[in-house]
């Protein structure tokens, strides 16, 4: 049986294929450099595997690879909308939290750029130029915060195995379990709250 593909203007397939072959770019210049820090192959990709950023790019190249080559799966609502506010949460949380807490340079510093600062506005303009309107209900949010929600839970194990904590706001060690609780709970809220209003701004369009 023939896998579904959907009819999208070629200008959206198109945009969809840029937005991928960028945060691929970004990921492969990341994997470079964890590469030459790790040593190995597998040590590179478990370091990555670490931050959120990395996952979330990693899922907007394979979501807008498929809608460049017409599958229907990813170019529903629901799914762009997540990946929209997901990516919106790196950019927003990167500017706000993280960009002072580390020096970085050269191949790094590209990464950096592409995978906080490229690839989170080019998703928004995708979702904005070519997703359809008026799809999306109030369900969506909550359902959109598993994935950060998995990732805290994913971020506090890995971190009990072998002490390394991806982002100091979740640092236990250092701040406490009541304070870093208070931050998801903080930026949970703030996701969410986030979500309706991409909701309410997706039916705003969709007039």
């Amino acid at each position: 049986m023939a896998r579904t593909r959907h009819r999208l203007p070629p200008m959206a397939r198109a945009f969809a294929g840029f937005v991928a072959s960028v945060a691929l770019a970004g990921l492969v210049i990341q994997f470079a450099v964890s590469l030459e820090k790790a040593g190995s192959v597998a040590g590179a990709l478990w370091s990555m595997l670490r931050f959120f950023t990395i996952i979330s790019n990693a899922l907007v190249v394979l979501i807008f690879a498929a809608i460049a080559l017409g599958h229907a799966w990813a170019s529903r609502p629901v799914r762009l909308g997540g990946i929209t506010l997901t990516m919106a949460l790196v950019g927003i949380v990167y500017a706000t939290l993280l960009r002072n807490t580390e020096h970085l340079t050269g191949a790094a510093q590209l990464a950096n750029i592409l995978l906080h600062y490229v690839i989170p506005p080019l998703v928004a303009l995708y979702w904005l130029a070519c997703a359809p309107r008026g799809r999306l209900t109030l369900r969506n949010p909550p359902r959109w915060a598993a994935l950060p929600l998995a990732y805290f839970a994913y971020a506090l194990v890995r971190a009990a195995q072998d002490g390394r904590y991806p982002y100091p706001f979740i640092d236990v060690s250092r701040l406490g379990w009541p304070q870093v609780l208070g931050n998801a709970a903080a930026i949970a809220a703030a996701f969410l709250m986030a979500g309706y209003a991409l909701v309410w701004l997706d039916r705003r369009l969709a007039r």
